[in-house]
């Protein structure tokens, strides 16, 4: 049954949701220029093929590292103090890169940047589930995910470009600045404080374990984990399996499939607010699986284009439900660990899917690979209906912990 309509009476687009949306999407753009551009860098300057695969290893090793206790942090200390702590570590990783003068010096940079990485996105996460109005945190979700959608689609050309006709100083300075703004932005939002009681809550624990990883969303986590890894196998080696099968204008790729994104995260935000997550994690893992069977048969760039726009919807309808029915789950005094542990899962899945699909195509096809990561999804659907069939019916449509107040 459909809930309330009267939701869209709660205002869901304040000061401090559109702040807070617009730097995320700051801090993102920064990150992304870097992504394709960083590894070309550390190439250059002499770095061999194991550094340059440590250029993404490294941040994703100490961000999963570093999530928990962020987390952890957020609950016992408060939302704003870690933010800025995070905040200002990604400022100083990407002022160092434009001094960096070696290989070691980059990689050493990378491994603090991720560090700041954690924590911020960690932070963000949390902070977005506080202003985002319960009634309404899947639409919400959504459009808060597409500033990072759109880094996702433009950052990358940007550093690519920049880096082509500038140089590296220049690009290293962008990332800089787009970090500052990001920073600059959080200033001027009013971020939740954490009452006594509630650091009182998370402080009861019974181990310093609970306070790290949140019982509440491993389940969510474990899918999100799954999706991820058919994610790391996309953004790992969709440019070798263009040359593979010799489909030019692989950007299209990503193009489409962030347009996609772009398209359904409001949407299916708004069927999960209404109706319930399985509306939407359960259809979203077809589209993503007819996806990626339509990329594994690919050989020219139209049905290249179909499958980054099945993909998208998919993708993009999942996450940010996963996300939202995580925090649904979880009391306000608990989803800084909640949101590590959702995040962490994620990270996992993508630096895993990367390397364990880069280890079957080396074995078979870059074709083959994703179709054989489609398994990865299947075990997904069937987890997922194992748990639905388990769940009472009036449990479900109802959220556990919908209240904003911390």
């Amino acid at each position: 049954m459909p809930k309330d309509k009267s939701v869209k009476s709660v205002p869901l687009w304040t000061k401090d949701f559109i702040l807070l949306s617009l730097s995320n999407m700051l801090l993102f753009l920064g990150f992304q220029m870097l992504l394709p551009t960083l590894p070309v860098f550390v190439s250059e300057n002499g770095g061999s093929s194991t550094q340059v695969g440590l250029v993404i290893g490294l941040l994703t090793l100490s961000a999963i590292v570093i999530r928990p206790f962020a987390g952890m942090a957020l609950d016992m200390l408060g939302r704003k103090i870690v933010l800025v702590i995070g905040s200002l570590i990604c400022i100083a990783a990407m002022g160092g890169f434009i001094a960096s003068a070696t290989v070691f010096v980059v990689l050493f940079i990378r491994f603090i940047h991720g560090i700041g990485w954690g924590i911020s996105t960690t932070s963000y996460g949390v902070i977005a589930s506080d202003i985002i109005p319960a009634a309404r945190r899947g639409e919400g979700m959504g459009y808060f995910g597409l500033g990072s959608t759109l880094a996702m689609a433009l950052g990358p050309l940007a550093g690519i470009w920049i880096m082509n006709n500038f140089g590296y100083t220049l690009l290293f300075i962008c990332c800089f600045v787009s970090t500052i703004l990001s920073f600059v932005c959080t200033q001027f939002v009013t971020l939740p404080q954490l009452s006594k009681a509630t650091k009182a809550q998370v402080g009861s624990a019974n181990s310093v374990w609970s306070k790290l990883i949140e019982k509440q969303a491993l389940f969510p986590s474990l899918l999100v984990l799954l999706l991820g890894v058919t994610y790391g196998g996309i953004v790992s080696f969709i440019t070798l399996f263009s040359k593979e099968t010799g489909i030019e204008n692989v950007g299209l790729f990503f193009l489409i499939n962030a347009l996609s994104v772009f398209v359904i995260r409001p949407v299916s935000g708004r069927i999960f607010d209404r109706y319930g997550h399985f509306w939407i994690i359960f259809p979203g893992a077809l589209f993503s699986i007819a996806g990626l069977l339509l990329l594994s048969l690919a050989t020219t760039t139209g049905l290249m284009i179909c499958a980054a726009a099945c993909y998208g919807i998919g993708f993009g309808s999942v996450q940010p439900t996963l996300q939202a029915w995580t925090i649904n789950r979880i009391a306000p005094h608990q989803r800084g660990a909640a949101n590590a542990t959702f995040y962490s899962a994620f990270d996992l899945g993508i630096g895993g899917g990367g390397m364990l699909l880069g280890t079957v195509a080396g074995v078979s096809s870059y074709a083959q690979m994703y179709r054989y990561s489609v398994v990865f999804l299947a075990i997904y659907i069937v987890l997922y209906l194992l748990y639905m069939a388990k769940q009472p019916k009036k449990q479900e449509k109802k959220p556990i912990h919908s209240g904003n107040k911390i």
